[in-house]
Formats: structure tokens, sequence, C-alpha cells
């Protein structure tokens, strides 16, 4: 067997039976028991005891870093190929032991001790004993602690070690160091930086993987699922297509006729995703057996010996039991709604089951849509069709574990699927520590899914029981688990907060012990239980008490960076929020700076972070900082708009534009725009474009945010984008109309807008220069005709229906004006009227600065009757004059001893003089 075969059956998780050479057969039996899931062979075998021969004894390992225990200190000097493949498949059963003991299950068969010669000092039971405590303070990393209670750390650390090796003859290594940092990444409390290498040093693989579609897709895959692991929605988003595209799987999410209830009795479109895996030889993708286990999920065997002949066990899949919903959508239609649809001739009741290593894509493509939608409703359902699919056809263990949890997610927050949900979540954990499956079977995708730890696992069960409102039971969870963070919520949410802080000091003074230490150790001083608590989740406890104790969060903050020796990212952002809350801006910034240094994936500190560059206007340290913001998190819509904020007080240089009092700057929410025509003139257009389109991205995640409308078209009349101006006023009116009225209308906006469109010539062909039609130019949406579709809309369809002022309707007039709309302008006019003070006003008015203003405004009316009425057919617009004045003089008889009084005495007689 050559190197690149043993390579390859690790990657895999399956062995083939290939002819061995003599130089590889060692090597080689010790890959086949990795392969096999007997972890226990390969790690105590005499290859194993000569690579983890200690260096020293006693104390002194305590003192030492782990990656110098070792004799050979893992030979960094060139080996042969038989001595890489030695160290590759120890190496990748170190890594699969730590994920067996805290993911897949069941427990090992063996312990550390079994393995690394170590003094029994250091190997005693427990979380609280010497070599639990070097190995998770170790695992720490960029920042943040490693969570503390982790199974056998150390075969993690010890399996990083040797991934890190140089290795010429095993170029896989580099994948296997990939995962390694996937793995690890779950360990710690939030995600972190990795090194840069560790993804571009796999890339030279695809290359050699291009005639094996499975392996390259598997790759990408897993690389997809790393940038998930840190954020970076829509580079995972690529990496899970190419996934799709590499392995030839055809997808498509479309309709079919189906129904969803029991009582439905027409049948109406159902959202279903076709989908189908390339032919692969030696896998029969529609066998019995698969169509046994389907109906084993759904709920439908009938016979229980039909159950015996599953080959291949799966999660317990609870029923719905619902009096209404069915289990599964019923697709009453033989094919989609698409009839063009490549996948057309799958029926979506019974479709082909699909290769495990598609249905791994699958949801991960799932995860992608929670990922890119807004936060509504159809989100869900968009998900629902993708682990559907994945659950009727169970081919693999951990997939299977992945897809009901998805599915549990999916049902937490509906009323009839909550109890499932639930139900589904604790069935879940509870199935972990079984042998209800093979360790290679659950260990063979586990690398291509975003199966959480048990202790995740656990949490988000406590999580979900809190939502509900079983409080005792998520606090018992919590508090196995050690989550002390999450135990001072379920006080606090208890209204015992002197709880949370004696539980908090408990723990640090060595009052209260954790988990196995009780057992493991007998009694200590107060000294000797500080020396148990690592740096790093010393510092946690401390920025924890802080957090509980606002009078006194500055000395415990403070504490934990000193402890941490200013490596804790938690305490350094605690400490920066802290200073930003009390408008030490400077003091602040120096300590975000800091905590984005350690751990730069955070957007909320660089938020905060940019909030307090603005508050000192420095204009180019907030535009890096909400940048990095928008970068981590492109949906994240109030940075998007501090951003365009901070794109209009830029100079070109990244100065203060024009001469802000500072004073009045300080006053401004960041976030909040300031910006007039006075200003504008200061801001280059360069940057006011990039306001623009930091405002329109956005807004595609607050949508419903008025706020940022106002900013946006206010930006947009700036720019020239008449047309996205149109639709900003347009969003404004519908948010605000209901609590506001009038005033959510812009009214210089609208002017503008009207003018831009009355500017152009009324007839379209005078428009054209040359001579041309009208009819074949092409229009420009942001002037004349181009625009006048979105004007009119914008009156008739938003406005008008809500709300209603004098200048609102004049507006309008003048558009119907410039169309030659004649009666429907002189009745926009006699609206505006109506509206105005003249229209409103009753009798025993006194105010007479008031009286003239409307005596002006009658005169006006009177005029454009005169002007226009002529025009429009059939409208008696003398009679509506004279209406007009006589109804205003009755109204205003006690002011006739004003001089104005007899200008509209003249006027009236000048009325019947037309007559």
């Amino acid at each position: 067997m050559s190197v690149q075969a043993i390579e390859k059956a690790l990657l895999t998780g399956k062995w083939e039976q290939i002819p061995q050479t003599s130089s590889l057969f060692d090597a080689a039996e010790l890959a086949k028991q990795v392969v096999e899931g007997n972890y226990r062979a390969p790690l105590t075998s005499s290859r194993a005891r000569d690579l983890f021969s200690l260096s020293s004894e006693g104390d002194d390992l305590e003192n030492k870093p782990i990656d110098e225990w070792f004799n050979s200190s893992f030979i960094k000097g060139s080996v042969s190929a038989e001595q890489e493949v030695v160290q590759l498949a120890i190496a990748v059963a170190c890594l699969h032991s730590f994920v067996q003991a805290n993911w897949t299950g069941p427990d090992l068969d063996f312990q550390v001790s079994d393995v690394f010669p170590l003094p029994k000092n250091m190997t005693s039971s427990g979380s609280d004993s010497p070599l639990q405590r070097k190995a998770v303070a170790e695992l720490s990393y960029g920042g943040e602690p490693a969570y503390h209670l982790a199974r056998q750390p150390l075969f993690l650390k010890v399996a990083q070690l040797l991934l890190e090796l140089p290795y010429d003859h095993c170029p896989s290594a580099a994948w296997w160091r990939l995962r390694a940092w996937l793995v690890h990444q779950q360990v710690l409390d939030e995600p972190t930086t990795i090194p840069a290498d560790v993804v571009s040093s796999v890339e030279p693989l695809l290359q050699s993987f291009a005639s094996q579609p499975d392996l390259a897709g598997r790759l990408i895959l897993e690389q997809g699922l790393l940038e998930h692991h840190l954020g970076h929605d829509k580079s995972a988003a690529d990496y899970f297509v190419r996934a799709a595209r590499a392995t030839q799987l055809e997808y498509e999410l479309t309709g079919a006729l189906g129904k969803r209830t029991k009582f439905q009795q027409t049948d109406v479109t159902q959202l279903v995703l076709l989908a189908e895996s390339r032919k692969r030889e030696g896998d029969s993708l529609g066998s019995e057996n698969d169509q046994t286990t389907a109906a084993q999920s759904t709920g439908t065997i009938e016979h229980p010996d039909a159950v015996a002949s599953l080959t291949t066990a799966i999660p317990e899949t609870l029923a719905l039991n619902d009096d209404t919903l069915l289990e599964r959508t019923e697709f009453t239609s033989s094919s989609a709604s698409e009839s063009s649809s490549r996948l057309a001739h799958l029926d979506p009741s019974s479709q082909p089951a699909l290769y495990p290593l598609d249905q791994c894509i699958l949801l991960a493509l799932c995860l992608n849509v929670r990922n890119t939608s807004p936060s509504h409703g159809l989100t869900a359902e968009q998900m629902k069709p993708y682990v559907d699919r994945v659950i009727s056809h169970p081919r693999n263990w951990s997939v299977h574990t992945m897809a009901l949890l998805l599915r549990s997610r999916l049902e937490a927050n509906r009323t009839r699927t909550v109890e499932r949900s639930t139900l589904q979540l604790q069935a879940l954990v509870d199935q972990m520590p079984t042998a209800d499956s093979t360790i290679s079977e659950r260990l063979l995708y586990f690398h291509s899914i975003p199966l959480p730890s048990k202790w995740e696992t656990e949490k988000e069960l406590a999580l979900r029981y809190l939502s509900l409102g079983v409080v005792k039971s998520a606090l018992e969870i919590f508090e196995r688990l050690e989550m002390w963070e999450e135990v001072v919520k379920c006080w606090q949410s208890m209204e015992r907060r002197d709880r949370g802080i004696a539980i908090v000091r408990d723990l640090l003074e060595g009052r209260k012990a954790e988990a196995d230490a009780v057992i493991a150790r007998e009694k200590v001083s107060t000294q000797g239980r500080r020396q148990t608590l690592d740096a790093m989740r010393e510092a946690k406890l401390w920025c924890l008490l802080g957090d509980l104790e606002p009078e006194n969060a500055l000395d415990h903050y403070t504490k934990a960076l000193s402890i941490s020796k200013e490596t804790s990212g938690r305490a350094m952002r605690s400490l920066g929020g802290y200073y930003f809350a009390r408008a030490d801006y400077p003091n602040s910034i120096a300590c975000l700076r800091k905590a984005v240094a350690i751990n730069p994936l955070l957007g909320r500190s660089w938020f905060i972070l940019g909030c307090a560059y603005v508050r000192i206007e420095d204009w180019e340290g907030a535009r890096e900082s909400f940048t990095r913001c928008v970068t981590l998190d492109d949906e994240d819509g109030e940075s998007w708009n501090n951003l365009a904020s901070v794109y209009l007080r830029m100079g070109e240089a990244g100065k203060t534009i024009g001469n802000e009092d500072t004073e009045d700057s300080e006053d401004i929410k960041a976030g909040e725009l300031v910006y007039s025509d006075e200003t504008s003139k200061n801001i280059p257009f360069s940057n006011k474009m990039l306001a623009f389109r930091a405002l329109k991205q956005g807004l595609r995640f607050a949508y419903d945010n008025w706020r940022m409308w106002s900013n946006y078209m206010i930006v947009a009349m700036d720019v020239g984008e008449l047309s996205e101006a149109c639709r900003a006023l347009s969003r404004i009116v519908e948010e605000r109309s209901t609590k506001d009225g009038a005033h959510s209308v812009d009214e210089d906006v609208l002017d503008r807008l009207v003018n831009a469109v009355t500017r152009a010539p009324a007839n379209p062909d005078d428009a054209v220069e040359g001579g041309g039609s009208g009819g074949q130019a092409v229009q420009n949406f942001n002037e004349g005709h181009g625009l006048l579709r979105r004007v009119n809309e914008l009156f008739e369809r938003t406005i008008l229906p809500r709300v209603s002022s004098p200048r609102i309707f004049r507006a309008r007039a003048r558009l119907l004006t410039w169309q030659g709309r004649w009666e429907e302008t002189l009745n926009a006019y006699l609206e505006a009227y109506r509206c105005s003070n003249a229209g409103t006003m009753e009798k025993g008015e006194t105010d007479v600065q008031r009286w003239r203003e409307a005596v002006g405004e009658v005169e006006e009316m009177v005029d454009v009757l005169r002007n226009f009425g002529p025009r429009a057919e059939d409208f008696k617009w003398k009679l509506q004059a004279r209406s007009i004045l006589r109804t205003f003089m009755g109204r205003t008889k006690d002011f006739e001893d004003e001089p104005e009084w007899s200008r509209l005495a003249d006027l009236l007689e000048d009325t019947r003089k037309e007559e």
C-alpha cells in the first residue's frame, strides 16, 4: 500500500484492501487501526511509546510547556516516509480520541495514563488534576479561555503538536491541521483568528484531488465550515456552492402541490428541495435498507422485524404526534412546478437517497440560508426543505444527528412543534454515551458537519428550557457544566442577583469547588484553590463579578487584566465598555484597541471602538472600525449607517469638514447623520458616493429603520440619485405616517423631486435632441419623464392615501400642471386650500396676523381658478371662486375694519362681473 493510499484511507475513514509494501507494513497496520476506530492500539503501541518518551519526570513537567515534555521533541528533522505515516496516524488517533470523548461518544476505553508515561500525581482523575489544568491552559488561544471541563484535552494538544511538524511525504497533514484547528476553535469561548497558512497550505491539495471529486468536495466543504465558524458567511457560502459543484450534486429549491395538515382539502404549492447525487461505484442509493431506514425515521414501519434488518443504527427520530400537522408534507403532484428544471424527472414524494457527503453539503447550504437571509419567518421556511431532504433517508449516524438538531432548532419557535423540538434535543443529548453505532461510523463524516460538542448541545438544551420558563432544570444543567455566566443569568432572571455574586465570589476565594475537584482533592487552603484556576478562567470570573457589581467594576476588570497579564480579551472588552459608558473615550479607545488586537473577530468590540472614535471626532479611526464591523458581518445595518455618517464628516485626508462646534458634536449620538446644504459643499463627492453605497447596503438588513431611510434619502438627493430618494421617502412615510402624520413627509425633498420632473419639457419628444422620438430614447430615471412614474406612485400609492398638507397638495398640483391635467390640477389646489389656514379658519378667530396670511391664500386660490379654470372642460370655476370668497368672508366678519377686507370685497365683485 502506498503512502497516498494510506493518506486517503485516513481522510475518508474507509480502508481499502490493497497489497501492502514491506517498508510500510507497520505504518499501514497503525493507520488501519485508526481508520477502524480502534485508537487504543496505535496509541499504546511501541511506536507511540518511542514518540511519547518523557524528557524529565515529576514536578519538572508541570513547569515546562507540553511541547518540551518528550525526548524526541517530536522529531523535527527530516524523517522517512514510514515515520511520517506513523506520526500522522498517531496524530489522527489523538485528535479523534479527543473528538470521541467530547463530541460523538461513547466514552473512551482508555485513559491518558495508558498513552503517556506521566507521573501518577499528574494524571489524577478529575478536572482539577495538574494535567487537565496544564492542557486547558495551553489550549487557551487568542485571549479566549478553553472550556475547562473538556475531556482528555492533552490529546488535542498533542495532535496539534504532531501536525505542526514538517511533512515531506504526507501532504495531507495540512488538511488534518485544518481539521485540528476547527476542533480547537470549538473548545474556545469565542472564535479567534487562526494562522494564515492553515487555509492556504491546503490549496495545493485541491489540484491533486482534481480526479477525485468526493475528496475535493469534502476539502472545500471543510474550508467553508471553518469560514462559517469564524463568522465569514459570504466566504462560507461560496465554499459550500463550490463543494456541491465538486461532488456534482444537483439540487434545486422549488415548489410542488401538496398538503401540510390532516384536514387540508385543497392542494397548495409547498416548498420542496429536489436533489440528486451522482452515481458512484459500489453505492446503491436506492437500496431496500435505505427505504426501511426512511420508513423508520417517519414512523411508518408496520412490522418490528423490519427494524432488525437495518445494518446501520440511527439516532431516535421522534414523531410529531400533532392533531393537525402532518409528520411530513404530503406531495400530491408527481413533479415540481418548474417543468423546465433539470430535476423535473424527480417525484417530490419519492426522491432517491443521497450520498452522505452530499447530505453534509445540503446541511451546510441550509446554514447558509440562515446566515444570508434577514431575520424573518421566511428563513425557517427556506431551511426546512433542506433538513427534510436529509432526514428522509438516514445514511450515517452523525449526519442524521446533525439533521435532527437543525430540525429541532427550526421547530423551537412554533407552538405545535416546540414540544417535539425540546424532546428531540434531549434525546440527542442522551444518545451520546450509548454504543448504538460504531466509533468509525460516528467519525466518518464528523469533519464535514458543524456538529456541536457535548457541552454545547447540553447548553443549547438548557437555553431551550430557559426559553420555556423551566429555569430550575436549566440551572441544574448550567451548574453541572460549570458555565457560571449562564448560572448567574438564571439567578438574575429569578431576581436573585445576590446568589449570582455569592457563587462567583465563592469560586474566586476557594469556598466553592468545581466539578470533580471535590472528589479529587482533599481540604485545601484558599491559596491552593487559586492555583487550580488558570489565568484565563480566573480573569473571566473577575469580569463576571465586575458585571454583577457595577460599583466595583473598575477594580474587578483591572484585577482580571492583571491576572491574565493583559492577555484576556474578555477583560479588555469589559474595561473598554466601562470607560465608554462613562464618556472616558481616550481610555476606552486604548483598551478596545488592545481587545481587537487580541481577538479581531468580535464585531461588537469594533463597533464600540468606532463609536468612541466618533465622539472624539477621529474620523479615520472611526472609518477603520466600522469598516471592520461590516467586513465581519455585512448584515450589520447599524454599522453601515455609522460608516456612511463617518464618510460625510471626512475630508479628502480624513479630516473634519467645516468648522463644526465640538460641543455640539459630542451631543450627537453615534450613527446620527448631521447633514445640511452648508456642510454638503465641503464634502468631497467621492465621500458622498461612499456614504450612499454604505447606506444602500445597510438598508438591505435594516429595512424597517426609518432613520436610515431618512439618511439615505438626503444623501441620494445630494449625489443625484433622485429615483432612490423617491423610494426612500416612500419607505419613511410608510413607517412614520401613522404616528407622525404629515410630519413624516420631508416637503423640501418632495418639492425638489417635483422640480426634477418638471424641469424637462412636458412633451417627451421635445426632451430628445436631434429630432428623435422620446419613445425610443433611453430615459434617465433621475430626472424628467424617467422619474415621473416613481414620483406619481409616491403621491398616489404612498403619500395621499395616508397624509395631507397644503404643501403636499401644491407639489402634486405643480406636477399635474406640467402634465396638462387641468381638472386634477384644480382639485389638487382646492385640496391644498382646504388644508390651509384659510380653509380651516372658524368663526371667532381673533389672530389678525393669521387672518392676513389666510387672505393671501384666498387671493392665491382665486387666481389659480382664474388661470386654470378655463382650461378644464365643464369645470364651474367661477362659481367655485365666489363660493370660496363668500364662505371665508362669512366666517371672518370680525375683521371687516382691517384694510385687507376691501381687497376681498373687490375680488368678490370682480367674480360677479365675470359671470
